[in-house]
């Protein structure tokens, strides 16, 4: 599914059902109202790369979420969800303080629930009840960032989990509960 067919069948009004937090939503981070927030994303597995301006002046921007949302897509099962856009700030806000030129490598972002049971089949760690299956968690490193850097940046910002996984080359994020682990 392209990106233009997802903003087609998707359509506003089904995105603000999806995720009612995105319209009138509040931002987690303190920046002036002027400001925008953009992200870079480079999805590892399809190659999909986005440049996406989602917040401007006080408000979150259907465009630029749809974007971010089709890079974070299952591309194992080509489903599309909205992501929890307190992930998107806390993303953004980590990828400022460590080079907001730097684009963000995204491993692993929304899976459905057959897609995560596949993965729990083949690899320890992943947890049946997956954040991913909800849009509340990324699997990410930054290029040119160590992994041991972009973990205590992560840990600074203190918002959420946040898992270093060393020996597979990324840091997990989501918006549960805070705590932090290294597998």
């Amino acid at each position: 599914m392209k990106r233009r067919d997802f903003i087609k069948q998707l359509g506003i009004s089904s995105l603000a059902v999806a995720s009612p937090s995105v319209f009138g939503a509040k931002s987690s981070l303190i920046l002036p109202e002027n400001q925008h927030r953009t992200l870079t994303v480079r999805n590892m597995h399809t190659g999909d790369l986005v440049k996406a301006t989602y917040w401007e002046k006080g408000e979150y921007l259907v465009d630029g979420l749809a974007d971010l949302y089709y890079v974070m897509r299952d591309h194992r099962a080509n489903k599309v969800t909205a992501m929890d856009v307190n992930l998107l700030d806390n993303l953004h806000h980590i990828q400022q303080a460590l080079g907001p030129k730097k684009e963000v490598y995204l491993f692993s972002a929304y899976r459905t629930p057959h897609t995560n049971e596949e993965l729990r089949k083949h690899y320890d760690g992943v947890a049946r009840r997956s954040m991913h299956m909800e849009g509340k968690a990324l699997d990410i490193r930054i290029p040119g960032v160590s992994n041991k850097h972009l973990n205590k940046a992560a840990l600074a910002y203190n918002r959420g989990g946040v898992g270093y996984y060393p020996n597979s080359g990324f840091i997990h994020l989501d918006t549960g509960r805070q705590r932090h682990w290294v597998s």
